[in-house]
């Protein structure tokens, strides 16, 4: 209940458009309720008029009952037409803010914080999940409000009539919206329950069985897969058929209530109208308007049925949003650093409590325009150290500093407006080339596009294109060749045009051929700037330039390259391994 309330809070910008839904539903409820008791009068009073037994013909006013019964038809079309459009606008809107809720609160997570998150699981939080609870107003808030409001209405309207009818209005209705929905919540909760965390489970395995399905044909896994996706369907078809019988057995449960408290009202008002004590014409009013008041109270059973569902739901996606940031940046951000050195001193760093340490006394100086090779076996803490400079991750211990401030007093985003980042799995979105160059710098003009790929060799295929900058890449650039896609990589991390220039083995995986063209397009990347290269192997490393090596989030030998290489440490002894493992 507390998530839901939560969600409602959420939903309080557009509290005018749920306030309208809800009137208008209520007038629609209200509207048939007036039109069939209404109607009921209507008919006995014209039947009785005709046979001369109520009042004279040219006594009777039937112009009156006529324009009120089609005035109350026209009321209720008219509301539940204007009510699926304020409900839609607010559900839509509602959406769209929850959306927004959600991935405000996951950016400050990422990617430290969701590391051991599904990707799956998290689309089903931030798609399924929030599709789900993008009607809370309309399936559970709705039902209550206007049951309640509606109920309170027609039982008054009754009281003027036949006191006792509108007693047994009152009881006939707490049971089918009461009684009947609490049956309803005690049988299908955990069902619905269970049914949201099924679905949730089966989506992640999905996702993931598309994104390594190559690797499942390889190992001849993928009908164990399918297999695993199978039992969990028909887990969720049991789950399913459960709550439709339930839903079943409250649709039907509330008919019966309402013909019995309609029959039950029918012999009141006999009864009343034999004594004297009401008008005869008065017994259909009460009897079609009793059938008509339980519209009120047909939605409840549903609700109190989804009520599972969406806490179970509501829980989902407020667990991840209350999570803590793995680091949160300073109030008052100093400005940028006139220097760019790079200072860690003694930095420790871990990303859980009790976890082996990924950074364990860093001691590193990079200074302003230096190229610096990390080097180190998987592990080491190469991408701790990115992390680290990117302010994704936060130290325990030691000092980091750039330009002589200290990391912590800067603003993450401060912090990476300053660096490019060339990797070897940089996403690349399934768009346009243009847009996928736009996400380095939005207010990018089209020659600075250009000059950008220029930059990365990749103009003149670009050029070549039928749709030019508008060609599309493909889901994580399927539509390019590895070359190709490492080439865009370079030219979004041009047009950035940072001074720091962090490259992490962004030559892995392509032909020779391919690699030696894209160093050369990173050397010409480089000019200028301060270069972080992390990589795992020695091949094509100038061997004027600085290498250190990590071991244990630890440095433990720098120096020039070609003199590690030479000596008699770890360097000289891995570049022996790597030339050996060459030669098999």
């Amino acid at each position: 209940m507390r998530e839901l309330m939560r969600l409602l809070r959420i939903y309080a910008p557009y509290r005018l458009w749920i306030a309208g839904g809800l009137l208008l539903a209520a007038a629609s409820v209200l509207a048939n309720f007036a039109l069939l008791a209404l109607a009921g009068w209507f008919l006995a009073s014209a039947g009785l008029a005709g046979a001369g037994g109520f009042l004279a013909q040219n006594e009777f006013d039937f112009f009156l009952p006529a324009a009120g019964v089609r005035f109350f038809a026209m009321v209720r079309v008219l509301a539940r037409y204007a009510g699926r459009i304020v409900d839609h606008e607010a559900t839509l809107r509602g959406l769209a803010g929850l959306r927004t809720f959600l991935f405000a609160k996951l950016e400050p997570l990422a990617p430290a914080g969701l590391g051991g998150e599904r990707s799956g699981d998290l689309l089903s939080r931030l798609v399924a999940d929030i599709e789900r609870l993008g009607d809370v107003h309309l399936r559970l808030l709705a039902p209550f409000v206007v049951a309640l409001a509606s109920a309170l209405v027609m039982a008054g309207t009754f009281a003027f009539v036949a006191p006792p009818a509108a007693l047994i209005l009152l009881a006939g209705l707490a049971v089918a919206g009461v009684g009947v929905p609490m049956a309803s919540l005690m049988l299908g909760a955990q069902a619905s329950r269970e049914t949201v965390a099924t679905q949730n489970a089966m989506r992640a395995d999905i996702v993931d069985s598309v994104q390594g399905l190559a690797d499942l044909l390889t190992c001849n896994a993928a009908l164990l897969m399918t297999g695993k996706i199978g039992a969990a369907n028909d887990r969720l078809l049991a789950e399913q058929a459960r709550l439709a019988a339930i839903g079943g057995f409250g649709a039907g449960a509330g008919l019966l209530v309402g013909s019995a408290t309609m029959g039950a009202v029918l012999v009141i008002g006999v009864h009343l109208a034999a004594t004297h004590r009401l008008a005869g014409v008065d017994v259909p009013l009460l009897a079609l308007g009793a059938l008509a008041a339980f519209e009120a109270a047909a939605m409840l059973p549903q609700a109190f049925q989804m009520f599972g569902g969406m806490q179970e739901a509501a829980g989902r996606v407020f667990e991840i949003a209350d999570r803590a940031p793995p680091l949160s940046d300073p109030a008052a951000s100093l400005p940028r650093p006139r220097r760019l050195d790079i200072v860690l001193a003694g930095v420790h760093l871990r990303y859980a409590p009790g976890a082996r340490p990924a950074l364990d006394g860093l001691d590193l100086t990079i200074g302003e325009g230096e190229q610096v090779t990390i080097l180190g076996r998987s592990g080491a803490g190469e991408t701790s150290l990115l992390n680290l400079l990117l302010r994704f991750a936060d130290y325990e211990a030691g000092s980091a500093t750039l330009g002589g401030i200290e990391l912590r007093a800067i603003r993450g985003d401060n912090v990476r407006c300053l660096f490019s980042v060339v990797s070897q799995r940089t996403h690349l979105f399934a768009g346009s080339i243009r847009e996928n160059l736009l996400i380095a710098r939005p207010d990018a003009e089209e020659t600075a596009l250009w000059r950008a790929l220029e930059a990365a060799e990749l103009a003149r295929f670009v050029r070549e294109l039928p749709e030019g900058l508008d060609a599309p890449v493909g889901e994580a650039g399927a539509q390019l060749s590895g070359g190709e896609a490492r080439r865009l990589a370079l030219a979004r991390a041009a047009l950035r045009d940072a001074p720091i220039l962090v490259l992490d083995e962004p030559t892995e995986g392509p032909d020779p051929i391919t690699t030696a063209a894209l160093r050369i397009d990173i050397a010409r990347l480089a000019a200028g700037r301060t270069v972080i290269a992390i990589t795992h192997r020695l091949a094509g490393i100038d061997e004027t330039s600085r290498g250190v090596l990590l071991e244990a989030g630890r440095v433990v030998e720098d120096g020039p390259f070609g003199a590690l290489r030479q000596g008699n440490g770890r360097v000289a002894r891995l570049a022996q391994l790597e030339a050996a493992v060459a030669r098999i």
